[in-house]
C-alpha cells in the first residue's frame, strides 16, 4: 500500500504468500464479532488466539483444531496449507484492529483518532498480540517479512487518510511517526495494562496534531 493513496482504497493492503505469491491479505478495516462463532471465522479466531498465546511456531492444524474444538482435518479442508492459514489469520486480525484507528473512519476528525483505543486493547488483545508475535518472529524468519510489511502498510495508510482529511498535509514520515507513537502505547498497555496512561498520552497526541493542522 502507498500511504499517500487517496480514498477508501488506501485502507486496503495486499501481500503475497512467501512461496508463490498467489494468496493475498486484504484489509477492509471493518469490525468483526467477538468470539469464535461458526465455520471459517471460528478457525481464524482460534488461529489468532493460538499465535497470540503460544507463539507463531505453535501454529499448526492440530493446535487450531484443539482451540476451536474441531478436527484438524477441517482446518486443512478450509485452508489447504499453513501459509494460507497464516495469511487469512492476519487479514482477520487486521480487519478488526485497523478499524480502531478512528471511530469516524475517513472523516479527518482528529477527536475521533484513536478514540477508545485503550478499551479496544482490553477487549481484543489477541488480535494485537498476534501481530506482534508475527513481527518478532520475522526477525528470525525472513520469509515472514511480507506479512509484517502488510501490517505496517495497513495502519500507516489508514492514519495517512485521517491526517490528510484533517488538513495536516502529512508526508509519509509524519504518518509513520503517528503510527509509531500509537503502536508504542499499544505495546505498553499489552505489557503492563495501563489504559489510563494510554488515554492521557493519546490526548496529548491529538492536541499536537490539531495544532499542526491549524498551521
Amino acid at each position: 500500500m502507498n500511504p499517500s493513496g487517496q480514498g477508501s482504497d488506501a485502507r486496503q493492503s495486499t501481500v503475497g504468500t512467501p512461496h508463490d505469491g498467489s494468496a493475498s491479505v486484504r484489509v477492509t478495516g471493518s469490525h468483526r464479532s467477538r468470539g469464535y462463532g461458526e465455520g471459517r471465522a471460528a478457525l481464524l479466531s482460534a488461529a489468532v488466539h493460538v499465535v497470540a498465546n503460544e507463539g507463531l511456531r505453535n501454529l499448526t492444524y492440530r493446535s487450531v483444531a484443539r482451540e476451536a474444538g474441531v478436527s484438524h482435518a477441517l482446518v486443512a479442508h478450509h485452508f489447504g496449507d499453513r501459509d494460507s492459514l497464516l495469511t487469512e489469520a492476519l487479514r482477520f486480525s487486521l480487519n478488526n484492529s485497523v478499524a480502531s484507528i478512528s471511530t469516524k473512519p475517513g472523516s479527518g476528525d482528529l477527536d475521533a483518532l484513536f478514540d477508545g483505543l485503550s478499551g479496544f486493547i482490553e477487549e481484543y488483545p489477541d488480535d494485537l498480540a498476534f501481530q506482534y508475535e508475527l513481527i518478532l518472529e520475522s526477525r528470525r524468519r525472513t520469509e515472514l517479512r511480507p506479512y509484517v510489511e502488510a501490517i505496517y502498510e495497513a495502519y500507516i495508510g489508514a492514519i495517512h487518510i485521517e491526517l490528510e482529511r484533517a488538513g495536516a498535509q502529512p508526508d509519509e514520515a509524519l504518518s509513520r511517526l503517528v503510527y509509531a507513537a500509537a503502536d508504542g502505547l499499544v505495546f505498553a498497555q499489552l505489557a503492563v495494562g495501563s489504559g489510563e496512561n494510554t488515554e492521557r498520552s493519546l490526548q496529548h497526541l491529538r492536541s499536537l496534531l490539531s495544532a499542526s493542522a491549524r498551521t
